[in-house]
C-alpha cells in the first residue's frame, strides 16, 4: 500500500521546493490566509493522513507539498513525544507552544534531518521566509493537535499518544540535546 500524499499539488507559490500553501491560521505569517472556512489545508491533511503515513519508512515526493506533508508529519511526532509526559491540557498547549517557538534548523543548515530532500534557500530573505513559513506551521500544528489530542477532556488520548514512539522515514527534528 502506498503512502498518502498531499492533494495540493497544483500551488505556483515556493520557498526553496516547497509549497507555500494557504493556511486556516490566525498565526502571522508568510502563507496566504485560506479564505473558504470549510475547506481543509495541509495541516488538516497532515493530521488526517499522519497515522497511515507514519509507518512509512520512505516516502517518494510527488509535488512541493508532499515537502510540506512530510515537514508537518515529522513535527506531530515531535509534539506526540512532548504530550507523552502527561501534564493537563493548559500545560500541554504551553508546551506545544515552547516547542514551536524554540530554535529549529531549516533546509540547508546541518541540523536539519532531510537536507538531501529540501532546496538550501538562495538567498538570505528568502530562508527569513522559509523559517517564518515553518514557525507558522509549527504553531498552528501544535495548536491543532493538542485539541485533537485532548479533545474536551484533560486527558490525552491513548490513540493518538500511541503513536509518539513511531519515527516517520525513521528521522526527528529534534536531535537529543534540543530536547524541551
Amino acid at each position: 500500500m502506498p503512502a498518502y500524499h498531499s492533494s495540493f499539488s497544483s500551488c505556483s507559490l515556493k520557498i526553496g521546493n516547497m509549497a507555500l500553501l494557504p493556511l486556516r491560521t490566525q498565526i502571522r505569517g508568510p502563507a496566504p490566509k485560506e479564505t473558504n472556512p470549510e475547506a481543509g489545508d495541509i495541516i488538516d491533511e497532515a493530521i488526517t493522513y499522519f497515522k497511515a503515513n507514519i509507518f512509512f519508512k520512505s516516502f517518494d515526493i510527488r509535488s512541493e507539498a508532499d515537502r510540506v506533508l512530510i515537514y508537518i508529519t515529522l513535527y506531530i511526532s515531535e509534539c506526540l513525544r512532548v504530550l507523552l509526559r502527561g501534564q493537563n491540557k493548559i500545560q500541554a498547549l504551553k508546551d506545544l507552544d515552547t516547542l514551536a517557538n524554540s530554535k529549529f534548523d531549516i533546509p540547508g543548515e546541518p541540523g536539519f534531518p532531510l537536507n538531501a530532500v529540501y532546496a538550501k534557500p538562495s538567498s538570505p530573505k528568502e530562508a527569513d521566509d522559509m523559517r517564518a513559513y515553518m514557525k507558522q506551521l509549527r504553531i498552528e500544528t501544535g495548536l491543532r493537535i493538542g485539541n485533537k489530542v485532548y479533545g474536551e477532556e484533560d486527558r490525552p488520548s491513548k490513540w493518538w499518544l500511541c503513536f509518539a514512539r513511531k519515527r516517520f522515514m525513521d528521522k526527528t527534528l529534534i536531535s537529543l540535546g534540543q530536547m524541551i
